[in-house]
């Protein structure tokens, strides 16, 4: 299924099962708009979302997710991949990377595996071409972005789940992560602009933009981690974050338009 949300962004929708769902990847980025979304030519940054060092349902990008995506991605001529990883306050990303099996998915495609806040990773100020609306109260020393992220393609790779402070996260979320620096959650307070902020930043500094949901498993109640997961097998893809979000708020019961 694709869906027009609200007349504006496109967004593919499939039911999947665990027989079929890296088959299933490749034929929701192909209905989504991939091939006029992301040029070929240009590396692309998959935007891993780890949300936990310790593997549950829903919590974390997916490795079937991960996988698919690689696997489509590949065979649509997409060949220089970076697999991007962001660090938190409470999550230790290589122990992540690893019981979430990402690490033994980029190991086995051959993809490059970074952790954006090392020091070999340059993080460079970002001048806004309009004002921001809250970052640069938040940061008053200049907001700093991982140089390595400018210039590339980039996907977002969120999980269909709540989260405490924002009522959902997705798509808008997961950039959240590999833009800002470690004391990020000091936008909690001003996540609404906070976002608006970023997706400024990614529509300037990426050549495209596309986001890739896995909801074979969903989580709600107190996320990103102490969530009740349910089996939803469904699976979603767009170029456009506003839109893929709204939807997943959607299935997930919420009015888009109150978060």
């Amino acid at each position: 299924m694709s869906t027009d949300f609200a007349g504006r962004g496109k967004v593919a929708l499939l039911r999947t099962s665990p027989e079929t769902v890296l088959e299933d990847y490749a034929r929701l980025l192909e209905l989504a708009g991939l091939r006029e979304a992301l040029r070929r030519d240009i590396e692309t940054i998959l935007k891993i979302n780890i949300s936990w060092q310790t593997w549950y349902p829903a919590c974390s990008t997916a490795h079937w997710q991960l996988e698919g995506v690689i696997r489509a991605l590949r065979s649509s001529g997409h060949e220089n991949l970076i697999a991007a990883h962001n660090n938190t306050v409470v999550v230790d990303a290589y122990v992540g990377e690893r019981n979430n099996k990402h690490k033994y998915v980029t190991d086995l495609y051959d993809v490059r595996d970074v952790h954006l806040y090392e020091p070999e990773y340059k993080w460079v100020r970002y001048e806004p071409k309009q004002p921001f609306l809250v970052l640069d109260h938040v940061y008053p020393e200049g907001v700093y972005i991982p140089e390595i992220l400018i210039g590339r393609n980039i996907i977002q790779l969120p999980t269909v789940k709540t989260h405490v402070f924002t009522t959902i996260t997705g798509a808008m979320k997961n950039a959240f992560g590999g833009l800002l620096g470690t004391r990020r959650h000091w936008t909690h307070g001003v996540i609404h602009e906070t976002l608006v902020d970023l997706l400024t930043i990614q529509q300037d500094i990426h050549p495209g933009l596309f986001a890739v949901m896995d909801g074979t498993f969903a989580g709600d109640g107190p996320g990103p981690r102490a969530m009740r997961w349910h089996e939803k097998n469904v699976i979603l893809a767009s170029a456009d974050q506003v839109a893929i979000d709204a939807l997943s708020a959607q299935l997930q019961g919420f009015d888009p338009l109150s978060i």
